[in-house]
């Protein structure tokens, strides 16, 4: 809060003497009240609550690199914190509450290593309250007060911090099911392996036609084996006949 300036007489009384003019300015930051006189020129600060502004908050504000105090609380404004606003890195009191703010609160803020003092409050923000660096100060939740989708550090913890152990099961799951289908293929082949072995030995005409059928298979491995080698017998000893 902004107190008018208040100015002292004499002012130019006339001409030909010499007057002063004093000026003073009390603001209302890091949870005091601050007033500035002879140091006025050098305070950086912009308080523009309890106005009827609405629209976004301009983009242009976070150019204010300088900018030591901003209080824009209490008014209309709509859309989201600046993603810039991490620049204005010597700010060390915001006031955004009492507007119509959504969204998250931007991470670029951790840049604001000066901040503070901090109010967010009455706003419709949601998500995951940044955490590190200054945010981790700020233990008062009533700075975020009235934005009912916000979690994090200081207020309860986002369900988000479930999906871990949500993974983990899933994996677990699947881990089951290729157990499952490695059994089932196990089982299926000492079934069938032991089926057809039954049929064999008891059903006679098939065990002669399969022991018929295995003599035929050993015949006709052992032809080619013995092809094979006489083939591979006639190339060596003509190539070492070539060499004598």
């Amino acid at each position: 809060m902004v107190e008018i300036p208040k100015t002292s007489k004499p002012m130019l009384s006339n001409i030909s003497t010499v007057s002063y003019y004093e000026e003073s300015l009390m603001i209302v930051a890091k949870g005091s009240e601050l007033m500035y006189t002879s140091v006025l020129l050098l305070v950086t600060s912009i308080d523009l609550s309890h106005n009827n502004l609405f629209g976004e908050i301009p983009n242009e504000v976070t150019n204010l690199h300088g900018l030591y105090f901003l209080n824009l609380s209490v008014n209309h404004f709509i859309g989201k914190i600046p993603q810039n606003i991490g620049d204005m890195q010597q700010l060390e009191s915001l006031d955004l509450s009492m507007n119509n703010l959504y969204g998250q609160i931007p991470q670029t803020m951790l840049a604001l290593n000066y901040l503070s003092q901090l109010n967010l409050s009455y706003n419709n923000l949601s998500g995951r309250i940044p955490s590190g660096n200054q945010f981790w100060s700020f233990n008062d939740p009533s700075i975020y007060i009235g934005n009912h989708n916000l979690c994090g550090q200081p207020l309860p913890d986002c369900p988000t911090n479930a999906p871990p152990h949500q993974e983990e099961e899933e994996v677990d799951e699947d881990g089951s099911d290729m157990i499952w289908i490695y059994a089932s293929s196990a089982l299926g082949f000492i079934m069938g392996f032991w089926g057809f072995v039954g049929m064999v030995m008891i059903k006679k005409d098939i065990r002669i036609s399969y022991l018929r059928f295995i003599d035929r298979i050993c015949d006709w491995v052992y032809i080619e084996l013995a092809i094979k080698f006489a083939k591979l017998k006639f190339v060596m000893g003509k190539s070492n006949r070539k060499r004598s």
